[in-house]
């Protein structure tokens, strides 16, 4: 029990405060009885926080405000279960500088089932992504494909070809390129575009 404990210990404080994670993230160093033993104990110690059933994080901590809330990203990650999820199309438009728009409510994307859970005083949904995302590829491969997917196909003007040309790195462009097959057709054809416009 007390090698589980410290591998447990130590892998939260590793990942470092705001850390939102579930017992799922432990099972690769003790049974899932063990994991909930050594976690019940740490929340009685007072180093992680119970956030809701089967959801902790290790909190961060403020001077002056005390105990912060739990990012809403690593709430949207634990609740996906090991799904892949990014923030949602209109939040990466607005990320990129692709859009003004500011979603009113926002919402999280990922291949895997649509769920909605309230954890510490926020709502939290995913939904199903428009474009699937992708694996073996970096991050930002999924987050321009889905503000290009959220804008769609008639808002692909000559304004979001050249802002994406000055954001996108030559890295960013290999994984696109890889991501032609299985995208929608006027999607390839605007990485094409922006691969034109970035290159020449």
């Amino acid at each position: 029990m007390t090698s589980v404990t410290d591998k447990i210990t130590n892998r939260i404080k590793y990942k470092n405060r705001g850390w939102v994670f579930t017992p799922r993230d432990f099972l690769d160093v003790g049974s899932r009885g063990t994991v909930d033993q050594v976690l019940f104990r740490l929340v009685k110690q007072g180093m992680i926080r119970r956030l809701d059933r089967g959801v902790y994080d290790y909190p961060k901590q403020h001077v002056t405000l005390g105990t912060l809330s739990p990012n809403p990203d690593g709430l949207a990650r634990a609740l996906a279960g090991g799904d892949r999820v990014f923030p949602s199309g209109a939040v990466a438009a607005n990320t990129l500088g692709l859009s003004t728009q500011v979603p009113a409510k926002s919402f999280y994307v990922t291949n895997s089932t649509v769920r909605s859970r309230f954890i510490a005083g926020q709502t939290i949904k995913l939904k199903r992504a428009r474009v699937a995302l992708l694996d073996n590829v970096h991050d930002k491969t999924n987050f321009v494909l889905q503000a290009l997917s959220y804008l769609g196909k008639t808002n692909m003007d000559d304004q979001i070809i050249q802002r994406c040309a000055r954001v996108l790195s030559d890295r960013d462009m290999l994984d696109l390129n890889k991501a032609i097959n299985h995208i929608p057709g006027w999607m390839a054809d605007t990485l094409h575009k922006i691969q034109q416009a970035k290159y020449g």
